[in-house]
């Protein structure tokens, strides 16, 4: 393996600088907020006035320097079956990666990417899931660079798995040359009906608006809310129809953007087996590629929310153990919308253990007011409470009694489990329906819960966890029959207890 040191792209440097731009940019706008944008364009201004507008251009500076400074100590290369990444400012850092530790490598082309041919590479390990960033990041090498590290991991591991003798050097490279052939299969491409239909149905309007939250959470100080206050009155004055209209108009506009933002994120979504790993595709201002190891995998989950359920769509997510939880992809979307009754074909193609369409036992007829009971005991003495402080119009609240007792019925509809050879499934539904397919080996734990008035009629719940992220995953079933689930317990002891 050549100890030959690697550099990263000059085009390091600048995104260094980009990324410390981006971490300035709130101190920057308090400065001058702070300051009145005013600096000294009076006569009379105080030298001090002065002090943001010295200060900035040499924060800049030395934000520019720092960044030229980080690509040029920035060096990595293989030796000894590690990759091996030397880095730092001011104090010179040490990194060495085990190969057999890399699970997988994930490549990112950003704007300042395209032109030059480069990509970021981020290195994942198992132990990136309980760390809040990856193992390793290359800012900028070429595509070539990224190949060959690819292509080196590979032989180093297949070099490692099968140890070949002293005797059997003289055809080492036929046969790692052979071994480390990859073998590319395309399991699933995004139409763009399908895109459109996701990014209508994102909900992605949430972040623009959680977004703009912290804005104003930033500058709450800066803003003239009495202002705001005497302008909003006055607007008012205009009518109930012309604010519903402009409310309306601000929704339509966020919505728009969530549209615009989930198009460019999920554009030319494609998946693709190699070897023993997935490869998803997206992007199109910044194109992603993400790799999954196939034995990361812990469990598959299908979400159907009852918009996309309506349509007889579904996205099905990948719980996947290690990971960076820094990514935005912590939960992956193997299949961020999709025909319900077309994801048997490519789910089979990457998990030909995987069963589908199993026998599944529902919850029993009885178990139906556990589903709305609760719920209306809590929720009586509020609507009685906004019903007697708001009356009449309070009384309007009382609708949300019949809404608690058929969303009940519908949780009661949705839930169920299976048990086959090797597989638990578990079906339930909150608001959206979740169908977890979960292998018995990849159970970290399952466990049977009953209380006094679940005891009374015979029924339990059950619940299991696998690995996931940093705290796992938990999927649970409520209100079953006992010996159903007691069944089910049976069958996950190992034999001899």
């Amino acid at each position: 393996m050549s100890n030959e040191r690697h550099k990263l792209h000059p085009i390091s440097a600048l995104l260094n600088f980009i990324k410390g731009l981006k971490d300035l940019i709130f101190p920057f706008v308090i400065i001058f907020v702070a300051n009145g944008f005013q600096g000294g364009s009076t006569e009379d201004s105080h030298w001090t006035a002065y002090i943001p507008y010295i200060i900035g251009p040499l924060v800049l500076i030395l934000v520019l320097f720092s960044g030229f400074i980080k690509w040029k100590r920035f060096v990595y290369w293989f030796e000894d079956d590690e990759l091996r990444i030397e880095y730092g400012l001011f104090v010179k850092k040490k990194r060495y990666i085990p190969i057999e530790r890399i699970q997988s490598l994930n490549y990112t082309e950003g704007i300042l990417h395209r032109p030059f041919k480069l990509v970021k590479v981020t290195i994942e390990t198992a132990g990136s899931g309980s760390t809040k960033e990856a193992e390793a990041e290359l800012t900028a090498i070429t595509k070539e660079a990224a190949k060959w590290i690819e292509t080196t991991l590979a032989q180093a591991k297949k070099r490692k798995l099968s140890k070949i003798s002293d005797s059997d050097l003289v055809g080492e490279v036929d046969i790692v040359e052979k071994e480390t052939t990859v073998t590319s299969t395309p399991i699933f491409k995004m139409s763009m009906k399908d895109l459109i239909m996701l990014a209508t149905t994102s909900g992605g309007i949430g972040v623009i608006f959680s977004g703009l939250a912290v804005f104003f959470s930033q500058f709450s100080e800066f803003i003239p809310y009495e202002r705001i206050y005497d302008e909003v009155v006055v607007f008012m004055k205009f009518g109930v129809f012309i604010v519903a209209i402009s409310v309306f108009m601000v929704l339509l506009v966020a919505w728009f953007g969530s549209v615009v933002l989930t198009t460019l994120n999920y554009y030319q979504f494609t998946i693709v087996q190699e070897d023993d790993q997935i490869v998803l595709t997206r992007g199109l201002l910044e194109k992603k590629k993400v790799t999954i190891p196939l034995s990361r995998v812990q469990g598959i989950r299908i979400v159907e929310s009852p918009l996309r359920q309506l349509f007889g769509y579904c996205a099905v997510i990948i719980e996947s153990a290690g990971g960076s939880v820094g990514d935005k992809d912590q939960k992956i979307r193997l299949f961020p919308l999709v025909k319900r009754n077309k994801i048997k074909q490519p789910l089979q193609k990457l998990f030909a253990q995987l069963e589908l369409e199993p026998d599944w036992i529902s919850s029993p007829k009885k178990a139906k007011p556990f589903y709305y009971r609760l719920d209306f005991l809590w929720m009586m003495p509020v609507v009685i409470a906004i019903s007697i402080f708001f009356y009449p119009f309070g009384l309007l609240s009382l609708l949300i009694l019949p809404i608690i007792f058929l969303l009940g019925l519908w949780q009661h509809r949705s839930a169920a489990f299976a048990q086959t050879n090797n597989q638990l499934s578990l079906r339930f539904r909150g608001f959206s329906k979740s169908t977890f397919f979960i292998e018995r080996k990849r159970m970290q734990s399952l466990i049977m819960k009953q209380t006094p008035f679940q005891k009374r009629k015979a029924l339990a719940s059950i619940e299991t966890t696998i690995k996931s992220g940093v705290t796992g995953v938990t999927a649970k079933v409520d209100h079953m029959k006992i010996e159903d689930i007691e069944e089910v317990m049976t069958w996950y002891k190992p034999s001899g207890q």
